[in-house]
């Protein structure tokens, strides 16, 4: 971007908005491309700064959500109506419909819903997060480009006025050497 290229003018020329419709996002891209610094970040920052429910939830989440514990969970139902209707047959405490069984997944359910749902909502706080800063670091590459377009297309009109101005010149001189050969 060139020096002497107002804030006003930047984000108009590179943006195609006025300055203060920029939103914060265009806003912080076009002061790291004036300031020629780098946009990119950290993003796994916030999984370090999270609270222990936050991390709770996410092993939770993560457990919950696997093929071990869905092993895990079949057997211990398994070894439950196993236990209760082989085992212990007519002293058995939790008899066939296994009541007390539904009641320990219901709220086993209870409890996993809201805590899968949390770790959901900080995934998609960190989809999101990462997709405004890929939105950013593209708009900033993008603008870099087209001032990279503009540097050379200037460097290439320089080149061909002053290829130009030599071949003024060569023909100026040709055509005095022309002249002086018929004039003599």
């Amino acid at each position: 971007m060139s020096q002497t290229q107002t804030p006003a003018a930047a984000a108009l020329r590179w943006i195609g908005k006025a300055r203060m419709h920029l939103d914060e996002n265009e806003l912080a891209v076009l002061e790291q491309v004036e300031q020629r610094r780098a946009l990119t970040t950290k993003l796994h920052d916030q999984d370090e700064a999270a609270t222990f429910g936050e991390r709770l939830a996410d092993s939770v989440a993560s457990f919950g959500g696997s093929w071990r514990f869905i092993l895990i969970f079949t057997g211990l139902l398994l070894a439950w109506t196993v236990f209760n209707t082989e085992l212990l047959g007519r002293t058995a405490f939790d008899p066939y419909p296994y009541i007390f069984l539904n009641l320990l997944l219901s709220m086993t359910a209870a409890l996993q819903a809201p805590v899968i749902m949390m770790s959901q909502n900080r995934q998609n706080a960190r989809d999101r997060q990462s997709a405004e800063s890929d939105y950013a670091v593209n708009l900033k590459a993008e603008i870099e480009i087209m001032a990279l377009h503009e540097k050379f297309d200037a460097m290439r009109t320089d080149q061909i006025i002053a290829l130009l101005e030599r071949q003024q010149a060569q023909i100026e001189e040709l055509t005095l050497l022309v002249r002086g050969q018929t004039i003599g």
